[in-house]
């Protein structure tokens, strides 16, 4: 699947079954919740806090999927092709970074 296509399969489901997009303001908001949700899972699985009983029905797979619709609803409302974005962000990386983590000492 494309992000192009992610996007449509997004926008479909809002019109069949979500009535309409939640404003941009609250996705936005949405959003931020969706990533503590992952940044949870993420301390307990890698960090150093443990699980409580409300967490292990967690999946991180599936926390990381709620991240990536939410930000694909907001690119839907805002008129962002994340396929452009993408290819444009990875291209900028690219020319920016093309020596500097080869070298860094620290790596």
């Amino acid at each position: 699947m494309t992000i192009q296509e992610a996007q449509e399969q997004v926008d479909q489901w809002i019109k069949t079954y979500g009535v309409r997009y939640f404003s941009e303001l609250t996705n936005m908001a949405i959003l931020t919740e969706e990533v503590g949700e992952l940044a949870r899972i993420m301390a307990r699985t890698y960090g150093d806090q443990s699980f409580k009983k409300s967490d292990l029905s967690k999946n991180l797979a599936d926390e990381m999927a709620d991240v990536l619709w939410v930000l694909l609803c907001l690119a839907n409302q805002t008129g962002v092709d994340m396929e452009d974005a993408w290819r444009k962000n990875i291209e900028k990386k690219i020319a920016r970074d093309a020596d500097r983590h080869l070298n860094n000492s620290k790596l």
